[in-house]
C-alpha cells in the first residue's frame, strides 16, 4: 500500500480535525502560548503574482494571529543557500516551525536539517514525505486540479474558437493532472473544446512564457491559462492580445481587467493556521496533509470582466459538485495515444492516488510531453 493510499484514507479526518482547531478558543490558546516562531523560505519574490505570492498571502494571514512571529526570506535558490537560510531562522530567530515552499528544498536540505534539529518541525509544499523520513518533517499540498476544472468550465463557455491554450513548465505529474482536469472541465460544458499545451521546460522563464502565449494565440486559442511559478507574463500577454485568461497559483485579476475570467488559487493560509494551532495545542503535526475544496485548501479567484453570467453559473455549480465529492475523471476517457484510461461509467475519486503520478495527456489535449 502506498503512502498516498494511507494519506487518502486519513485525509479528511486529519484535515477536518486541524480546521476545527481554528476556532476562536483555539486561537486564543495560541495567543497565550506566545512563543511560536514560523520561518518561511521562498524560491522567488513574494510579489510574483504566482507560487511565491500564494505562500506570502498565507504568511500575511498568519502574522495576524496573536502569539505568532513570522520570519521570511525570499529569492532563496534550491541550493545549500536554502539550508543556510532555514538554519539561520532556527538559530537566530528561534523558529519552531519551518515552511519550505519550493520543490527542490526537500532533498537533501529539509531532510538533513530535520535530522539535525529534531525539536523543530519542517513542512514542505509538495507530497514528497515518505515512510523512513524524519518524523519532524512532512508534506502539505493543495489539489489545484479541482480549481482548474472549475476554471475550465467557465473557459469552455467563454471561448468562441473552442481552442484553449495552456502554457506549462514541465511535464511532471501535478502539471499533467492540471492540464487533463482543465480539458475535462471545458468539455463538461463544451464537447468541442480542445486544449493546446506548450511546455517551456522551466518553472520561471518569462521570455519562453511570452513566446508560448503568443504562439497559442496565433494558433487560434482565445482563452489562455498556465502552470508556471509566476503567471504574470502569460496573463499580461493574453490581455495585450485581446484574449481571455484564467489564473494559476494566486490572483492575477489586476493584470487583466478586461479578459480575466477566474483563477485557480492555493489557500495555504488554511494549512498554515492549522499547523500553528496544532503546535499551540501540543498536538503532533501530520506528516502529510492535503485536500481541495472540501477542506478549504484551494479556491477560485473572484470572477473578472471576462466571465459571462452563463460561465459564472456553470462554474459555481461545478465547484459545488466537486466540493461534494463528485468525480472529475469520469469515463469514457482515453489517453492521448488512444489507449483507454477509464471505461464508460468508471471514474477516479478526486483523491485517487494514481493521479499524483500522472504521466500522460488525455484525448482532446494537443502537445507533446517528450
Amino acid at each position: 500500500m502506498s503512502k498516498f493510499e494511507l494519506s487518502r484514507r486519513t485525509l479528511l479526518q486529519s484535515s477536518a480535525a486541524g480546521l476545527a482547531l481554528l476556532s476562536s478558543a483555539s486561537l486564543s490558546r495560541l495567543a497565550q502560548a506566545g512563543n511560536l516562531t514560523v520561518g518561511i523560505v521562498y524560491v522567488g519574490p513574494r510579489d510574483d503574482f504566482g507560487w511565491n505570492q500564494a505562500h506570502a498571502v498565507a504568511a500575511a494571514a498568519l502574522k495576524d494571529v496573536p502569539g505568532v512571529t513570522v520570519v521570511e526570506e525570499e529569492n532563496v535558490p534550491e541550493t545549500i543557500a536554502a539550508a543556510k537560510s532555514m538554519e539561520s531562522m532556527i538559530n537566530l530567530d528561534g523558529a519552531n516551525l519551518i515552511f519550505a515552499t519550493s520543490f527542490g528544498y526537500y532533498k537533501p536540505f529539509v531532510l538533513d536539517l530535520a535530522a539535525k534539529y529534531p525539536d523543530v518541525e519542517f513542512r514542505h509544499a509538495a507530497p514528497l514525505w515518505t515512510e523512513g523520513d524524519p518524523k519532524n518533517a512532512g508534506s502539505y499540498f493543495g489539489y489545484l486540479d479541482q480549481a482548474h476544472y472549475v476554471d475550465a468550465v467557465a473557459a469552455g463557455l467563454s471561448t468562441t474558437s473552442n481552442k484553449l491554450g495552456f502554457v506549462a513548465a514541465k511535464p511532471i505529474g501535478t502539471v499533467l493532472r492540471n492540464i487533463n482536469s482543465f480539458l475535462l472541465g471545458a468539455r463538461k460544458v463544451n464537447p468541442d473544446a480542445t486544449v493546446q499545451v506548450i511546455f517551456t521546460g522551466e518553472w520561471s522563464m518569462p521570455v519562453r512564457e511570452a513566446e508560448a502565449a503568443n504562439a497559442l494565440v496565433d494558433a487560434g486559442c482565445d482563452v489562455l491559462t498556465c502552470h508556471v511559478d509566476g503567471p504574470k507574463v502569460v496573463i499580461e500577454t493574453a490581455e495585450s492580445r485581446g484574449v481571455k485568461c484564467c489564473g494559476h497559483n494566486a490572483s492575477q485579476a489586476p493584470l487583466a481587467p478586461k479578459g480575466f475570467i477566474t483563477g485557480a488559487e492555493y489557500k495555504w493560509e488554511t494549512i498554515y493556521k492549522m499547523f500553528a494551532a496544532d503546535l499551540a495545542e501540543g498536538e503532533p503535526l501530520p506528516n502529510f496533509t492535503g485536500g481541495g475544496f472540501d477542506v478549504d485548501f484551494v479556491r477560485n479567484t473572484p470572477y473578472g470582466a471576462g466571465a459571462t453570467e452563463a460561465a459564472i453559473a456553470a462554474a459555481d455549480a461545478a465547484r459545488a459538485d466537486v466540493t461534494a465529492g463528485k468525480p472529475i475523471f469520469v469515463g469514457p476517457i482515453n489517453k492521448q495515444d488512444g489507449t483507454p484510461l477509464l471505461a464508460a461509467g468508471a471514474s477516479f475519486d478526486n483523491y485517487e492516488p494514481s493521479l499524483d503520478q500522472t504521466d500522460y495527456l488525455i484525448e482532446g489535449v494537443t502537445g507533446s510531453i517528450t
